[in-house]
């Protein structure tokens, strides 16, 4: 039976101890995907507040004020770090409490999270990185939002022995589906940027959906090798699922679109795990919403099944997930 690198078995390993991956979202980003920078309304399944809870609390707050790369002053940038601290520390005191873990990594989840002026983003970055116990950090963005100078930075924290990752959102090779997607760039730079980054030091992982409109298994499976051969550190795949209020759920709605089943996407994790190298650390491999804003498909509103379910296929073929 072989062993998966899941991140948790990583940290174990890397650390001596279990570590928490603090998911953290701040008021005002955005991305150059939604704001009209390269394009508008943001990808056909975008809902940020869909997966990260402390968002929906953010956004009530006056979001006037937008990240951008040209922002000239950031008056709510004390704050954001106010905010970031606030989830930090109830997440921290959680999971110390319940599950006595007391080393952390600051996730910077929603939106893009390098789409901002240098300045506020080295302060986030500094305060992140200097809250108790927390041994690195992990941002989530897009390929073309990743400037030198953040490079260089983030390089800085490497040197200092910080665990540093970036989230790249790739989710297809498809110059077709990313246009149908609304993605707003197409693949090209893609490896260029993968590789200028995991020169830095700072370790690289790619996201990754299946069960994209009009993608056939084929161009799934193509999408994961593709990404292996830019030499990740580590993945992430998901399962496409419709939420309201966007103009995905609409295309559900209109019957142009269907929604993969488990037993589909579990075949191509399975098919996955056995072209993903050893040394590759798996990010997560489900994906849902628990709340009304799910529309379909169902199996997404439970990731504890999607879990089980996967986990008694991968040993069937001799993996430990």
């Amino acid at each position: 039976m072989r062993e998966v690198l899941t991140l948790g078995r990583y940290f174990k390993k890397r650390f001596g101890q279990r570590v928490r991956k603090i998911p953290i979202s701040l008021q005002g980003f955005t991305c150059p995907n939604i704001d009209g920078r390269v394009a508008r309304g943001g990808c056909i399944y975008c809902c940020n507040e869909s997966f990260s809870p402390s968002l929906i609390k953010i956004n009530r707050l006056d979001n006037r004020v937008k990240m951008h790369f040209d922002l000239k002053e950031n008056p709510i940038l004390d704050s954001q770090v106010a905010q970031l601290r606030e989830q930090f520390f109830w997440h921290a005191d959680f999971h110390k409490d319940k599950f006595e873990i007391t080393k952390f990594m600051i996730y910077l989840q929603s939106y893009t999270n390098t789409y901002a002026p240098f300045e506020t983003l080295k302060r986030l970055f500094d305060e992140a990185l200097g809250l108790p116990n927390v041994v690195g950090i992990s941002i989530g963005t897009r390929i073309d939002c990743v400037s030198d100078e953040v490079l260089d930075l983030l390089e800085g924290y490497v040197r200092e022995g910080k665990e540093v990752w970036i989230e790249y959102g790739i989710q297809s090779i498809f110059p077709q589906t990313l246009e149908l997607i609304n993605r707003g760039h197409g693949i090209q730079g893609a490896y260029e940027q993968v590789e200028k980054t995991r020169k830095k030091g700072v370790k690289v992982c790619a996201h990754l959906i299946y069960g994209l409109p009009k993608e056939s298994h084929e161009m799934m499976i193509a999408s994961l090798r593709e990404v292996v051969r830019w030499g990740i550190d580590g993945i992430k795949i998901h399962p496409l699922y419709v939420v309201s209020n966007t103009k995905l759920a609409k295309m559900y709605k209109d019957g142009e679109y269907t929604p993969i089943s488990l037993e589909e996407y579990t075949q191509l994790v399975l098919q996955s795990f056995q072209e993903i190298p050893e040394s590759v650390v798996i990010h997560r491999i489900s994906s849902g919403a628990h709340d009304d804003m799910l529309i379909a498909p169902k199996w997404c509103f439970d990731k504890n099944i999607q879990m089980r379910y996967i986990r008694e296929k991968l040993r069937e073929i001799g993996f430990e997930y």
